[in-house]
């Protein structure tokens, strides 16, 4: 794209933040709720992006965003523009701020890009400590720091947060910001330094981050036709294993959360089926936002009736699903007459997107209403699809007996349609797993605006993911099912693990709850967890094996949290060994309240499915 004149080759993505709340409209771009989880996909995006083979040079600059505790964008007029997050030491650092260290210390990311919104009382483009202090000098980034687009103009003119606009401009490239997305530091930068308010050498500074960005990016390389990516053109969009690709991901990410036994189906014994609901035929739809120009859509209604004859009915013409816009009569009669009915429900970009949050959990209007008529009436087994970001309260369909089987496809991509119908009728064995917990309704009465990752039982507050909610779900991060069954055998892991402390170290004397997680005693200390995985059912499929661990409840640790994950595949009978390396002070430790790491000491469960084993840590 760049070679024929259509694309830069900075490109502002990933975005890390934490899935914190389950109205957030920008969830959607995000990998989930966990930050060890948002950790790796970070790494793994932007190394994907940016590896171009040889030494510090860059195929494409990624930044990873939006730097930090940034999660609200309009929930019942809290503006991002305007939002104050406050956020505890602890939070920020268990919570926040973890995917961003590993994206610049892990994934050597070329850009970072601070937020809109303040991070207790300074907004983040003009914070020195966490710009100069944090990213450049804890985490040593090798790139520019970005604002998000007009954060600076939005710091002076939305939060009046300096008195003149050359304090503005003066503050944040002093802080540490090295580019501005918007013209405001174009205008007034030049007054700020004849002021006296910023040196030459701290624009010199700024400048040249950015152009050592563009030197690494071979933009004074020569002829670009003569550079490694310089044969790429038009005939390398849209092959035919790229559009595989976006099959195979789709299919990868959709999750099947209950099956009653109607799943797969098989196409040869159903002579008709009913495609229901308003994301029944969608197509841009299914390319989210921030969404690039696909090489062709298979809408789930093609994807189906590439398999089956069908009979569609949207059941309502829009997603919002008014009382003017449903139309059920047509729907129940079409599901009542078919073999089978999928109904595809769900959201898009008027229900959640960048600058709107939902107020609500349960599927948008009368979508509700639709469901339950349709699953009343269908001669059939009945399936719902819900397509979405963010998570929904379908408790209603999730305990119906009239609904067989659930399954989240989130935005699949142009080849949404074609994925769907291959977990269906079973050509692909589901292995998504939810990256968010899905909560029930009540949790709304929780304000979006209250950034406490962890519960308070003194005033209710239920705490937030699956780290730290007390309360109940619908279904819990990292649920999702296959068409076969798979076994866990702990095949070898350590019931004790001693830290060797340094002479005169206080905690040799002392009952200590923890000990610091750096320092001599934790270097090369770390142990292997190994286990048997075996393909139990009658089907081929692959597995994620997640390893959690339940640390002792010291400094309001997490009740448990996300170690590792790798995924398997097996066919129906075989078994295979998965390894996970333990590091003990990075992976078992925890945050205190002054947001220091900390390995608790005592007993830590592991966890993995149903299997459970104690480890104790000592001194």
């Amino acid at each position: 794209m760049h070679n024929v004149g259509l694309a830069g080759l900075t490109f502002w993505s990933p975005n890390i933040n934490i899935f914190r709340d389950p109205r957030w409209g920008r969830g959607q771009e995000t990998p989930g709720e966990d930050p060890l989880l948002t950790s790796k996909y970070a790494v793994g995006y932007v190394t994907g992006l940016q590896n171009a083979g040889a030494g510090d040079s860059l195929k494409v600059a990624a930044c990873c965003k939006h730097y930090t505790a940034y999660d609200v964008d309009n929930w019942k007029g809290v503006e991002r523009y305007t939002f104050n997050a406050v956020v505890s030491q602890q939070d920020l650092d268990d919570t926040f701020q973890p995917p961003f260290k590993s994206c610049v210390v892990d994934g050597n990311v070329a850009s970072v890009m601070c937020s809109y919104n303040q991070v207790n009382g300074k907004p983040t483009c003009a914070d020195k400590d966490l710009l100069s202090g944090v990213i450049r000098g804890d985490w040593k980034l090798n790139g520019y720091i970005s604002s998000d687009c007009d954060s600076v103009d939005v710091l002076y003119n939305n939060q009046h947060y300096t008195k003149t606009p050359e304090d503005a401009a003066a503050i944040s490239i002093k802080a540490g910001l090295d580019l501005n997305c918007g013209n405001f530091l174009a205008q007034h930068t030049v007054a700020a330094v004849q002021a006296g308010k910023l040196s030459e050498s701290d624009v010199d500074r700024a400048i040249t981050n950015n152009f050592i960005t563009l030197m690494r990016l071979g933009f004074f390389d020569g002829d670009p036709r003569e550079l490694p990516f310089g044969n790429l053109g038009p005939s390398d969009v849209c092959t035919s294993s790229n559009q595989e690709l976006a099959r195979e991901a789709a299919r990868q990410g959709i999750v099947l959360l209950k099956n009653s036994g109607a799943l797969p189906l098989s196409a040869s014994s159903i002579k008709s089926m009913a495609v229901i609901g308003p994301d029944a035929n969608a197509s841009f739809t299914m390319i989210g936002n921030y969404e690039g120009t696909p090489c062709k859509y298979t809408t789930p209604l093609q994807g189906l009736g590439a398999n089956v004859a069908t009979v569609y009915q949207p059941g309502c013409t829009n997603v919002g699903c008014s009382g003017n816009s449903l139309q059920l009569d047509a729907a129940t009669k079409a599901a009542a007459s078919a073999d089978v009915t999928v109904l595809v429900v769900g959201a898009d970009q008027s229900i959640e997107r960048e600058s709107l949050d939902r107020t609500s959990l349960l599927l948008p209007g009368q979508q509700p209403q639709l469901v339950s008529a349709v699953a009343n009436a269908s001669r059939g087994p009945c399936i719902l699809v819900v397509m979405s970001g963010g998570p929904f309260d379908i408790s209603f369909a999730k305990s119906s007996d009239k609904i067989a089987a659930i399954l989240w496809v989130g935005y699949p991509g142009e080849a949404g349609g074609a994925a769907i119908a291959d977990v269906l009728f079973g050509y692909h064995n589901p292995s998504g797993r939810l990256p968010v917990t899905w909560y029930p309704e009540s949790f709304t009465k929780v304000p979006m605006t209250d950034m406490r990752m962890r519960p308070d039982p003194s005033t209710g507050y239920p705490g937030r993911t699956y780290r730290f909610y007390t309360g109940d779900t619908v279904y819990a991060f990292g649920d999702g099912l296959s068409y076969t069954s798979f076994a866990h055998h702990l095949v070898s892991a350590p019931k004790q693990v001693a830290l060797q402390l340094a002479v005169g170290h206080t905690c040799l004397t002392e009952r200590c709850p923890s000990v610091e997680a750096e320092g001599a005693h934790c270097e090369g200390l770390a142990f292997d967890v190994h286990l048997r995985v075996r393909n139990a059912g009658e089907m081929s499929g692959g597995h994620t094996v997640f390893l959690f661990s339940s640390p002792p409840a010291v400094h309001n640790a997490p009740a448990k949290h996300l170690l590792g994950f790798e995924k398997v595949s097996l066919e129906p009978g075989q078994a295979g060994v998965v390894a996970f390396k333990v590091d003990v002070c990075k992976d078992l430790s925890v945050v205190d309240e002054l947001g220091n790491r900390k390995v608790a000491l005592g007993s830590h469960t592991l966890h993995v499915g149903d299997l459970k084993h104690t480890l104790n840590l000592r001194v």
